[in-house]
């Protein structure tokens, strides 16, 4: 089957520091989780962290949105899904979903804005992703 979209999938598991004192993951875990699966997006996308370093160009997050479903607890194996979404010259989004493993309960979607950023000037720069 050919893949119609850019696509990402890691696994986290719930672990006591991603918890409050109930057990229950909290919102900066979430959005750690979601960092890791859009920064190995970027990679599959053409955007190493080397290539970034060197050439200084960075995907820089303008917005995110998050919807809080149904929570992740301790111990639980979580599937992050991410995918590059709509793209304009300037913008693009990436696009996540989050369940958990033993169920496929979604618990979190989300969507975040990010710019290419030339530095240390701060330009923005055009949009090349590889396919």
């Amino acid at each position: 089957m050919e893949e119609t979209r850019k696509e990402m999938v890691t696994r986290e598991e719930v672990m006591f520091f991603d918890t409050d004192c109930g057990g229950v993951v909290h919102n900066l875990a979430y959005l750690r989780m979601i960092e890791t699966c859009r920064t190995r997006l970027a990679a599959k996308l053409g955007m190493e962290l080397r290539d970034m370093a060197e050439s200084q160009v960075f995907p820089v997050l303008t917005r995110t949105e998050v919807d809080y479903r149904r929570p992740a607890k301790l111990g639980d194996w979580l599937e992050i899904r991410g995918w590059l979404g709509k793209v304009s010259a300037a913008r693009f989004w990436c696009e996540f979903e989050m369940r958990r493993e033993s169920d496929g309960e979604l618990l979190v979607t989300a969507k975040q804005a990010l710019a290419l950023v030339k530095m240390p000037e701060g330009k923005p720069m055009r949009l090349n992703f590889k396919d």
